[in-house]
């Protein structure tokens, strides 16, 4: 992840809980390493377990993205980019077609199937 990258995406990342003051203690390691496996992985299509050793063991990488997952916040990250991308480009933030319309499957009619000529 270049600088670039990181400083647009670092706001958008919950305050750690011993940063704002609410106790426990610090993560082993930093949420940039943890983006980088994650987006490594995603990336590449590798399993948990081929992660180069280059980044954090796999088993802490997985606990953080499963936390975040859970509490909803790689969802809300995801929409926060995507509003950002799309106000960049000078379009609305919102969907211009809603969700529901976009998960409906395309019927197509029957006369458009392929019979089988064998017999």
């Amino acid at each position: 992840m270049s600088d670039a990258e990181w400083a647009l995406v670092r706001d958008l990342l919950p305050v750690r809980g011993w940063l704002a003051g609410r106790g426990g203690r610090p993560e082993g390691y930093c949420h940039r390493q943890m983006i980088d496996a994650v987006r490594y992985l995603v990336d590449n299509g590798i399993k948990w377990r081929a992660m180069p050793s280059d980044f954090p063991p796999w088993p802490r990488v997985y606990a953080f993205f499963a936390r975040w997952r859970d509490a909803g916040l790689v969802a809300e990250l995801h929409d926060r980019l995507r509003e950002a991308v799309r106000r960049a480009e000078g379009r609305s933030p919102e969907h211009s077609m809603p969700l529901r319309a976009m998960r409906t499957p395309i019927r197509l009619p029957r006369s458009h199937l392929r019979r089988s000529t064998r017999s």
